[in-house]
């Protein structure tokens, strides 16, 4: 008999600990898992999945502009966005109820409440103490909003999905991933938007040429975009409005300022530095290549130890663990290759190095990039231009990246993320046939390299 009450006690029930908890369980371990919000954590609440509903419903303003060019009147159009709203939460609500069936299949003692460690092996959740051979910390990240004049009017990403009617006007402050993808569905909304960045360039994580398109196609979109915009104060107006003040001195009066300018680990409060879990000034858990702490009983997974902020990551982690818990024994998953998607409008897809990344690794690199209209703009009139571009290792031939901004984006570069996976070379991308005519071709036509 074990002299624990359980072999694995999950803190966090997003897509990470979900699927370590259930898959640890479909290995014969025992396993709780605990959850203070809701099933499915962030992607399936507050992130991947309603603001991909978003971003389709979005894109119907410019494709009813587009249908003109083809032939067809889509008449008076009106958009209600409690309609969109309360759909959303209908499908959200079937997702949580799935993850609940998935947990509870496969055995899984689930326990709504906020879980805290009190040694390296006793969690207590709402009044009950539970041991364990193994915890995971699986509790992700939440928005962070620096600390400023008028803070307390600004909401974070997490709001969005619950506004209670949509603004006039709206500011979103940020640069990355959730800034634009929500500049681009509150645009596309009927917002009046700008989006508000301090630094240079958007996507400063990606590939230059990636963040330089996509700001060259926003204001053609309809988004007032400020680069170099810091943001020194927020004042509440008497009528409710809200007076950005920039640290240029100039001003922006609006209805909404959304602050998307990073997450950070939601590691705090549940007895991790108690108990000697070794954290990063960020908050991030230090965690060995195989995901354990510095306390060898807790391991952690997904956007809580850092890295790519990404579900497919979590649920590979996941996965791994319980291999090395439970299974075939030690397994980790390489942070090369990992391909992602940004649902801007257009949207950008990567996978591999940035060009930057690969002049650092490389001492000689081949640049292939090709920029077009695509079909559908030549009657719709859309003066969106899409991007493609191969990064290649001019001795070995391989291909290190490939990386687009365009509709589809993230589509197309899933296909591509098998052959960088692969190994596959430049040869291989020109031996290629290509589906004509479709966008896509585009990446096994490209011939003269740029530089």
């Amino acid at each position: 008999m074990s002299d624990y009450d359980l072999d694995l006690f999950v803190i966090g029930a997003g897509s990470g600990g979900v699927r370590c908890a259930r898959m640890a369980a479909a290995a014969g371990a025992r396993v709780a898992i605990a959850e203070e919000r809701y099933l499915g954590g962030t992607c399936v609440n507050v992130g991947c999945v309603p603001k991909k509903l978003f971003v389709l419903a979005a894109h119907y303003h410019e494709e009813f502009e587009d249908a003109a060019g083809f032939g067809w009147d889509p008449g008076q159009v009106r958009f209600e966005w409690s309609r969109l709203r309360a759909n959303k939460d209908r499908e959200i609500t079937r997702l949580n109820g799935v993850y609940r069936n998935l947990l509870e299949g496969r055995g899984v003692r689930i326990l709504e409440g906020r879980a805290r460690l009190l040694d390296p092996h006793t969690v207590e959740v709402a009044g009950e103490r539970l041991s364990a051979r193994h915890i995971l910390i699986a509790t992700g990240a939440w928005p962070w909003v620096p600390d400023f004049p008028g803070r307390e009017h600004v909401v974070t990403s997490n709001e969005m999905f619950h506004l209670e009617e949509l603004p006039r006007r709206a500011v979103v402050v940020g640069g990355g991933y959730i800034a634009v993808e929500f500049a681009g569905i509150l645009n596309g909304l009927g917002v009046k938007t700008t989006l508000a960045y301090r630094g240079e360039r958007l996507l400063r994580h990606f590939d230059a040429d990636l963040g330089a398109a996509l700001a060259a196609e926003l204001p053609q979109k309809g988004v007032s975009l400020r680069l170099r915009a810091d943001v020194a104060g927020i004042l509440k107006q008497p009528d409710g409005s809200l007076m950005l003040q920039y640290a240029n001195g100039e001003e922006e009066e609006t209805d909404l300022v959304l602050y998307a300018t990073g997450r950070k680990a939601y590691s705090h409060g549940i007895g991790l530095e108690e108990c000697g879990v070794a954290l990063r000034p960020d908050g991030t858990v230090i965690v060995d290549a195989f995901y354990r702490s510095s306390v060898p009983s807790i391991h952690a997974i997904g956007d809580v130890i850092g890295g790519p902020e990404l579900t497919p990551l979590a649920l590979a982690q996941g996965m791994a663990l319980v291999s090395t818990l439970f299974g075939a024994g030690p397994r980790s998953v390489p942070l090369t290759n990992i391909p992602t998607a940004v649902f801007s409008q257009p949207s950008v897809g990567t996978v591999g190095l940035s060009e930057e990344e690969a002049r650092v690794a490389c001492t000689n690199l081949r640049i292939y990039k090709s920029g077009f209209r695509a079909m559908k703009n030549t009657l719709s009139g859309n003066p969106e231009r899409t991007l493609m571009k191969l990064v290649v290792d001019a001795d070995t031939d391989r291909v290190l990246g490939a990386h687009m901004v365009g509709p589809e984006a993230g589509e197309i570069i899933q296909g591509l993320a098998v052959a960088l996976q692969a190994g596959a070379t430049k040869a291989i991308f020109d031996a290629t046939l290509g589906i004509h005519p479709t966008a896509a071709e585009e990446f096994v036509t490209m011939r003269e390299a740029v530089s």
